[in-house]
Formats: C-alpha cells, structure tokens, sequence
C-alpha cells in the first residue's frame, strides 16, 4: 500500500509538473478551430472571440498602432501574429490571452505573411520599405530582402503573401514591379523580379489554388497578373481600361485586395473609383459583367461555399453592407449596421458573417441564410476581423 501511495503521488506531482500550454487563464482544455481576434484599433489592441459562442473570451492590449493592422495564424491556430503600422510584430497567444513576444522590426509597415510551413514569418515595411523575416516562434530576426528599384532606390513593399514552394510573393508600390522570393533557405533567400508591371500597385491577394498572384494598379485602370506555374511568361496585364471614358471618381479608401471574392470560376473585384464591381472569369481572366452598388466598395468578400459575396463601402455609404446572390448576380439584400463597417469576416463554414461597426463600438454576428442580426460583440473601435481557419489557407 505504501508502494502504491508513493507511486500515486509520484504520478501527481510529475502532472503537475508538465507544462500548461494547452491551457486557458480560466483552466479550460480547448481546441483554437472556434477562435479568431478583432483588431481594437483606437486602444492598440485585440480581443479574442469564441464563433460557437458569439462571445469575447479576453482582451490583449499595448500591441502598438494598430491603425492599419492584419494578422496571420500559426499552424496550429495557437497564436496569431499581428502587423502593426508602427513597424510592430506581435505574437499574440489565443489560449492564454496574452502577448507571447513582440518586436518593433520597422518605422512603418502594412502586413505580412506565415511560410507555407510556418517557420518563418514575413513583414511587409512602407519605411524602410523591404520585407524582414523572423523565426516564427522566437521572433528573432533571420534575414532581410531589400526591396530597391533599378535606380538603386528604395521602395514600399504592399500586398506580401505566401506561396506554394516556400515562396513570398509582394509588390513594389514606388517600383511597379512584382517580386518572387525563395525562402527554402530563410537565411539566404533568392528573387526574381518582374518589372513594368504598372503605376502604383498598391496590393495584392493569390488565388486560392496558389497559382495566380494579381495586383491593382492605383495609378492606372488595370490589373497586372503573374502565373506562377508559368513565371516565364512574365507579368500579364488584364482588365485594362476598364474606366475608359468614364470620369473617374474621388476614392475616399481603396479597396482591399484581400477582399476580392473568389465563387468557383468566377471573381468579383471592387473597381476602383467606381461604384461597381466587376464579374471576372478567373479561367480566361476577362470582363463577364458588372453589378451596379450603393457605392464605392472596399471589401468584396464570398462565403466559404461561394454563394454570396458580402460587400461593404468607402464614406459616405460606410454604414452599409450589400449581399450579391451568385447565381443571379444581383444584390438581394442592403443591411445597414452602423457607421464604418470596416470588414467582414465569415466563420469557416459560412453560416456567421462577423461585421465590424467602427462608430457603434461593436461587431456584429449575421446569419447568413436570414440575413438577419442574431448577436452582438463589444469592442473599442473595431476594425479588422481574423479567425484562425485562415491557418489552413494558402495567401493568408
């Protein structure tokens, strides 16, 4: 008996012992697969949300500004790194609720990316401009691509992605010219350059096969696009002039690329100026139509099943969110949550869409099949929304 005690206790105090890394500050053993962050962007800041739930587990404030924040996942959904606009990168713990590590790697940034196999992670930088990459799990700096044009000079780096092959893909806004980097060997990376690809790309997003890599043009009507099962071929221009004998609008936000809507073969890409979006084959990559909107849109974004796509707009129509029906390519419904609706993000089988209402302090949960309003989330200033499904997803 006395065996068996000391044997018992033996046991116990070993439990003890083991690190808590699956654990929560209230004690719960969970999955992340449920969890996501709302970017708090006047207070610095993220809160962690339950979708199953439709509720705030905590809050993690001093992440910096956050004006202009994104974020990407660990593999695992564990922890989200968030780019601040203040050159920070945060790497944010979703179980503990709690800052796991932080660097301020630049003056000013706009994003970034996970490698493919999550080792590395990747920053986006406006001053200095160029990308920085970091151990994912230390945070310390591995190696620098210096984003320079022709003439030697330096340029900011926008729309910065990852790609099947251990790749990045990103623009040069100054430059006009898009940039494939190798990562295999994160301390030595190696870039092909494609230039002339138009004036001031100002973002970009992948197709969800990984092939495809499209950037928009802010100084011209157009969309350049690089096949990256073909980089040979160069960089393609498509959709161009496609405000041609139209007088161009005042843009009061540009639309976010990450925003455009991919349904099966078909795109709908906010044009720019417009008050519009324009349906795109993505086999042939041509103009199929165009649905007229309540106003300049920023975010064009499709449920998971591809059957709606959720637009939101610039001021002064940024209390308002239209539904496109796919199949009849007609808006079937206009919502209207509150002023600044900054994002919509949908849970990963579609049935929420997560809405953001800046001016009202609070994100707003929608069934998607009613379109009706079935809960409601405090934040401070809400803006961006990220879930962890994003982990398992190729360009995020």
């Amino acid at each position: 008996m006395r065996t068996r005690s000391f044997l018992a206790c033996v046991v116990a105090a070993a439990l003890a012992a083991l690190p808590a890394a699956a654990e929560t500050p209230r004690g719960l053993i969970r999955g992340t697969g449920d969890l996501g962050i709302v970017i708090e962007r006047a207070n610095g800041g993220v809160v962690v949300v339950d979708t199953t739930t439709q509720t705030r587990l905590y809050a993690v404030d001093q992440l910096g500004d956050l004006s202009h924040a994104s974020a990407v996942f660990s593999r695992d959904g564990r922890h989200a790194y968030v780019f601040g606009r203040d050159g920070g990168l945060s790497k944010v713990d979703l179980l503990r609720g709690e800052v796991a590590k932080r660097v301020v790697q630049a003056g000013n940034s706009i994003g970034g990316a996970i490698s493919q196999d999550g080792r590395i992670v990747a920053v986006a930088n406006y001053d200095p401009g160029g990308v920085r990459l970091f151990d994912a799990d230390t945070l310390a700096p591995v190696s620098e691509i210096a984003a320079r044009d022709a003439g030697g000079n330096r340029s900011k780096v926008v729309g910065l992605v990852d790609a099947p092959d251990d790749k990045l893909v990103f623009a040069l806004y100054d430059a006009g010219e898009i940039w494939v980097a190798d990562i295999a060997d994160p301390a030595r990376p190696t870039v092909v350059r494609h230039r002339g690809v138009g004036q001031l790309p100002y973002d970009g997003i992948l197709s969800p096969n990984g092939r495809h890599y499209v950037a928009g043009l802010f100084g011209e009507d157009g969309v350049a696009l690089l096949d990256l099962w073909q980089p040979g071929a160069g960089v393609r221009r498509i959709l161009d002039g496609y405000g041609r004998g139209q007088e161009p609008l005042p843009v009061y936000k540009m639309p976010h690329l990450e925003g455009w809507a991919s349904s099966g073969e078909l795109g709908f890409i906010p044009a720019v100026g417009r008050h519009e979006v324009l349906v795109v084959s993505l086999t042939a990559w041509t103009e199929l139509g165009r649905i007229p909107l309540l106003g300049q849109p920023v975010f064009a974004v499709a449920r998971p099943d591809g059957r709606q796509v959720w637009v939101n707009f610039a001021h002064p129509h940024n209390d308002a969110v239209q539904v496109i029906d796919v199949p009849t390519r007609s808006i079937v419904a206009t919502l209207r949550p509150g002023r600044a609706v900054l994002h919509v993000e949908f849970t990963p089988r579609g049935e929420q869409a997560w809405l953001s209402v800046r001016d009202a302090d609070r994100v707003d949960v929608y069934d998607t099949r009613r379109l009706q309003r079935i809960a409601e989330i405090s934040a401070r200033k809400p803006s961006g929304i990220f879930f962890t499904a994003r982990a398992g997803r190729i360009g995020y």
